[in-house]
């Protein structure tokens, strides 16, 4: 890290630990993510790991393998690890996918941590909000944290992005290059009712495309099946990935993720992160 870097992840820690370290006990809405990641090592630094507990949500919306990694993460910074199984999927907001679902997703997902806190006897709850998350301009999920009185302090500290990763790899959190992760519904197009199944369908499909491009030992980063209801479906990549395959190796790609189920047409593009916001 930069003599620069190094001063700012210094100055964002002490600004960090400062915050944390006036509340009684802490459980962090965790995913496994850098974001929530950094939030919970700065708690157990600045409360001691019998004051912070971490809880995942766990339903139809969570790939497999996140869940796996959450459980090492949370392991390997020293937290106990709560996993919560949710339900967001029934209500009826989040289903309508209407362009408003992750203020019902988050809704039921920080109740759910909320209960967590209360009985377990801590006071606050806190997710991994950073300051751009702030300033994006659809983020309908904040909504819900506001209303439930959810701490956030990254963004309270002003911790963007970029110092949230400084941090992490000031404290070498294996995380910390690791690339974002929404959740599955995050796939699905605004106006496409989101199912146990269709969440199913796009974890399948991912899975079969990322095997598919290691067994071709191209290096992905980033993929994302979106679903994109009577247009089809669209395989995302990110540059590096995409540049390295060729036309037959793209044919081939579409054709292995629609052995797992995905109908109509299909094409491969550029990933967009949040290009389906919703």
């Amino acid at each position: 890290m930069h003599t620069a870097d190094s001063i700012r992840a210094v100055a964002a820690e002490a600004a960090l630990l400062d915050r944390l370290g006036r509340l009684d006990g802490l459980v962090v809405a965790f995913s496994g993510g850098v974001d929530s990641a950094v939030v919970l090592a700065a708690a157990v630094r600045a409360l001691g790991a019998d004051a912070v507990l971490a809880a995942i949500a766990d339903s139809p919306s969570l790939a497999r393998p996140e869940l796996a990694a959450a459980r090492r993460v949370a392991g390997q910074i020293g937290a106990e690890l709560v996993v919560l199984a949710t339900e967001e999927h029934v209500d009826p907001g989040y289903r309508a996918n209407a362009g408003d679902r992750c203020y019902f997703c988050k809704r039921t997902v920080l109740t759910a941590v909320r209960g967590v806190a209360q009985r377990s006897g801590f006071a606050h709850v806190a997710t991994g909000t950073h300051l751009d998350d702030r300033r994006a301009s659809h983020r309908p999920g904040l909504q819900a944290a506001a209303e439930l009185g959810v701490c956030e302090p990254l963004a309270e500290v002003g911790a963007t992005k970029e110092v949230v990763r400084l941090l992490a790899t000031h404290w070498n959190l294996t995380v910390r290059d690791k690339p974002s992760t929404p959740c599955l519904a995050s796939r699905i197009a605004v106006g496409v009712p989101v199912t146990v199944d269709r969440l199913a369908l796009v974890e399948r499909a991912e899975l079969a495309g990322r095997q598919y491009l290691a067994e071709r030992h191209v290096a992905v980063r980033d993929l994302r099946v979106r679903l994109l209801g009577s247009a089809g479906f669209r395989v995302e990549l990110d540059q590096d990935a995409l540049d390295g395959v060729s036309l037959p190796v793209r044919e081939a790609l579409l054709a292995r993720v629609v052995e797992a189920g995905l109908g109509g047409k299909g094409d491969l593009a550029r990933y967009h992160s949040g290009s389906l916001s919703g």
